[in-house]
Parts: C-alpha cells; structure tokens; sequence
C-alpha cells in the first residue's frame, strides 16, 4: 500500500525539505525543520495525492487512508499525553492546507480543532481555572468550521459580516471586554447561526471535525 500520511516531530520525520511534490510546501518545511532538530511541535502531513484521490473516490476517502490517518492520530496522542475529544485533558490540533506552490482560495487554517461544549471546559481547568482563555479559543473555531461549511462566506468580508450578525457586545467595544459569560452567549450565537446558514448543526465530535477538515 502507498504511503499517504507522514509524521513529524521530536526530531524525527518521515519525510524531508526535498518532498515538496508529496508533502506540499508547509509538510516538507516541517519535516526538515524537524530533522534538523528544531522544536516542532509533533503532527502528520496528509499527502497532497490525497486530494485526488478523495475527489477520484466520489468525495469520500478510501477506508485504507482513514486507517492511515487513525494510526497516525493515535501515535501523536501517545506522545503527548492527550486524547483527542477528551473532556478531561483534549489534545487540540491546528490544520493548515498545502501545496508545492502557495495558491489563493486554499483552505484557511483551523485552530483549536477538538474543542466543543465538554473539551473546552477540560481546557478551562488546564488552564487554572481561565474560563475566559477556553472561551475565547473555542469561539473561531466556530467562524472557521462555518467557513469551511458554507462556501459563500469564505472571504474576509463575509467573515467580518458573520461576526457582526453573531456578535452582541453590551457594554464593551473590545474582545478583549467580554467575559467568559459573553463569550458562551456568543458561543450559542454561533450554533444558531451554523445551522441556519448551512442546515447543519456544529459538530461537536471532534473526529468528525477532524475529517471534516483533514
């Protein structure tokens, strides 16, 4: 079986700074980055043949891959110490898009995947207790995922719109004025508006987020 899915981190890789073709841009980065020795954060590179092959596949992944990806995800919650979708200590992940060349209209960067009602109360008690600092990390992921959802709302400008019509703010003209109560407000705000706007409700697996955006 061709390889598909290729780890990187503690100064170790399967890939390196040569396979811009496979791992994209980004992915081969990382990976000679992480042979050199520089600290990068541990993570996998889905190959960009995957994306022909999901398009081949009638948008849908081969289940060989999804294995991959499953094996790859397991190994990197092994070493750190985190589950992805655990409530009580989630392992939380960023998803960047690539390619051997930069192109506009790729997809934007997913932070904090894995946080959802229960994970992102995990978080606030990693966090000493911030429930302001969970909160605040959890609500783009919400613009993000609905970015992703509903294509017509993937530029800058529609974002902007998308935040003004889910966002009240009394009393405050900075983010950095809500508390975390305001921030659970806006939160449900957001839910409303997803599924509205996609007629989908949020996922709140957070796998399922994860292949949403893989």
């Amino acid at each position: 079986m061709n390889k598909h899915v290729y780890a990187f981190g503690g100064g170790k890789a399967d890939g390196d700074g040569t396979m811009k073709d496979v791992l994209g841009g980004k992915g081969s980065g990382l990976a000679e980055m992480s042979r050199a020795g520089v600290p990068v954060p541990p993570g996998f590179t889905i190959s960009t043949e995957v994306c022909n092959i999901y398009f081949q596949n009638k948008n849908r992944l081969p289940k060989e891959i999804e294995q991959e990806i499953a094996e790859a995800l397991s190994k990197l919650e092994a070493e750190m110490g985190k589950k992805l979708g655990d409530a009580g200590n989630p392992l939380l992940l960023s998803v960047r898009s690539g390619a051997k060349f930069s192109m506009p209209g790729m997809m934007n960067t997913i932070l904090n995947l894995g946080l959802n009602d229960q994970t992102v109360e995990g978080l606030a008690q990693a966090s000493v207790a911030i429930h302001r600092f969970a909160y605040d990390c959890y609500r783009p992921a919400f613009v993000q995922m609905f970015g992703e959802g509903a294509p017509q709302h993937r530029d800058a400008g529609n974002s902007t719109r998308f935040l003004t019509r889910a966002s009240t703010r009394p009393k405050s003209t900075l983010d950095t004025d809500l508390s975390a109560d305001d921030l659970k407000v806006i939160i449900g705000d957001y839910k409303k508006l997803v599924q509205k706007e996609t007629g989908k409700r949020s996922p709140q697996d957070a796998r399922e987020q994860l292949a949403h955006v893989a």
